[in-house]
């Protein structure tokens, strides 16, 4: 068989977080010219398929998705078929067996079972002090287990918490056994409640967790490991665990602040408040472009990411590359814009140190030395609704700005009407604004943040705007960074969690501090 015929791939997405999916499993996603996965799983890992993969549904039984993906692999294709956890563990057998009976060649990739990955999630050391036996077992069979000394792990646990509690104490196990058991584990919704065999009503009530709460799967485990949870305890405690945080940026620019959001364990909601377009005429661009590969310019400074995709877009249109900066010095206002500078191959000579801002860029600029310099013009590629402030400092300076048109900004459009209720309403935990516009722009097309939401702001003069439009910031960036405004905002709600903690008080999120907040927050 040739490595051009087509071929089946039975891979395992792991319990929840995408980021626990092998690098196999992620190769193979890429390459797929099928992926047959249940609607929760393609969702979750959809950014991970080919711009061009179908996507189905399994069919209702093991032999109609087989032959799904037998037939798609006669005509050439790779075909995934993707299981929630592991596919050995999670009913892929039959479908496995289908193709080493059809003898079409195939492979299983593991998924990381939940069973592990879940008590790691919640801090909990499976291996216990070492004595004993570790045990996986399904809530069905309970009833069935002795005591023995060890760790059980149970999965299934969802369904009926407290009569897994009643099981194991007729089968010998102490009510006083530390139990302890997790919702939705390895997600941003995750829950863990910490209990013993005797007290798991009871304990369940105090926390929220009623027979009638709608959760996803659940694990438990059972002995002394489950005591450890409070102790080492990381994914549930990071500063902004849960958080629904609306980013408010150019669907370009917002992977940045949601990639940093997630690392504090927050949910980012991009909504684009401003679009990009082209200038309204070429011809700024084309002088510009054929100045500086003539050597017109002395600099080129950049205020923003959007001016360097302009430039770069303007340059590739006409077959040119980084080499037509040969030369030529280039300035950026701050560490966004470096870096898309960087991906061009473009190392900026001029990054101011303190305020990453035209001001900051202007404070940060040589003076024109005739001696020095032999030219003095600077190309400034910005946006139509950019100040003058930098043209009138450069000036100055003794330079000769050349303002140039490279894009225009403008308001985006409404977002869905359930994001608006929910920006209204409150069911955003938290909102971060990088700029003036960014807080004009959402107002306009969403309305007001709730006033339970925090706002964040990138700067003093995005602080002045918000407040100009009724806002109450609560968090400013110690520089105009939006790594910066990130970690600001994280620093706040673990001081938020600290003193909730102290006080002794329940830990809420921000949303959840008004009437209907959880139930809004449910909002997908």
């Amino acid at each position: 068989m040739s490595d051009m015929d087509g071929w089946v791939a039975f891979v395992g997405a792991g319990p929840g977080d995408d980021g626990l999916l092998t690098l196999r499993a992620v190769r193979l996603l890429s390459s797929a010219g099928l992926v047959v996965a249940t609607p929760e799983v393609a969702e979750r890992t959809r950014h991970l398929f080919a711009a061009d993969a179908t996507v189905a549904v399994p069919a209702a039984d093991a032999p109609g998705t087989a032959r799904r993906l037998l037939s798609a692999a006669k005509d050439g294709q790779l075909a995934v078929r993707l299981y929630e956890g592991d596919p050995l563990l999670n009913g892929g057998t039959g479908e496995v067996a289908a193709c080493a009976k059809a003898r079409v060649r195939f492979e299983v990739v593991p998924g990381v079972p939940a069973a592990t990955a879940v008590p790691g999630y919640a801090g909990i050391p499976l291996a216990g002090d070492g004595a004993g036996e570790l045990r996986v077992i399904h809530a069905a069979d309970a009833s069935q287990v002795a005591h023995a000394p060890g760790t059980l792990i149970i999965t299934g646990a969802e369904a009926a918490p407290a009569d897994l509690g009643k099981m194991l104490i007729a089968a010998g196990w102490p009510d006083t056994s530390p139990f302890a058991i997790t919702w939705d584990g390895t997600t941003t919704d995750q829950q863990t409640v910490l209990t013993t065999l005797g007290r798991i009503g009871p304990d369940l009530k105090a926390a929220g967790v009623t027979v009638a709460t709608t959760r996803g799967s659940a694990v438990a485990v059972v002995g002394q490991a489950a005591a450890s949870g409070n102790q080492l305890s990381w994914f549930e405690t990071k500063p902004l665990f849960g958080w629904r945080v609306l980013v408010p940026r150019t669907r370009e620019q917002a992977s940045v602040v949601s990639d940093r959001l997630r690392e504090y364990g927050a949910v980012p909601e991009e909504v684009p408040t401003i679009a990009v377009e082209p200038p309204r005429t070429p011809q700024q661009m084309e002088r510009a472009v054929k100045g500086l590969v003539t050597g017109r310019y002395q600099w080129v400074a950049f205020t923003s990411t959007n001016a360097v995709k302009a430039v770069r877009e303007k340059l590739e249109e006409y077959g040119l590359d980084a080499r037509a900066f040969a030369g030529v010095k280039v300035a950026a206002v701050g560490e966004q814009t470096s870096a898309a500078l960087l991906d061009f191959g473009i190392r900026p000579d001029l990054v101011p140190d303190g305020q990453q801002s035209a001001e900051g860029l202007a404070d940060a600029w040589p003076p024109f030395d005739d001696v020095l310099d032999p030219i003095n013009r600077v190309l400034l590629p910005r946006a139509d609704i950019a100040t003058e402030t930098l043209v009138a400092r450069l000036t100055d300076l003794g330079w000769e700005a050349e303002d140039v048109t490279a894009y225009r900004t403008v308001r985006a459009a409404p977002p869905p009407a359930a994001i608006r209720e929910a920006i209204k309403g409150g069911g955003f935990d938290a909102v971060l604004f990088t700029s003036s516009s960014t807080v004009r722009n959402l107002v306009g097309i969403a309305g007001k943040p709730h006033a339970v939401t925090i706002i964040g702001v990138i700067g003093p003069q995005t602080a002045k705007t918000a407040a100009e439009f009724g806002l109450r910031v609560d968090v400013t960036a110690p520089r105009p960074s939006v790594t910066a405004l990130v970690d600001a905002v994280a620093e706040f709600g673990a001081a938020q969690r600290d003193a909730a903690i102290a006080a002794g008080e329940p830990l809420k999120r921000p949303s959840e501090r008004r009437r209907g907040g959880r139930r809004r927050l449910a909002l997908k």
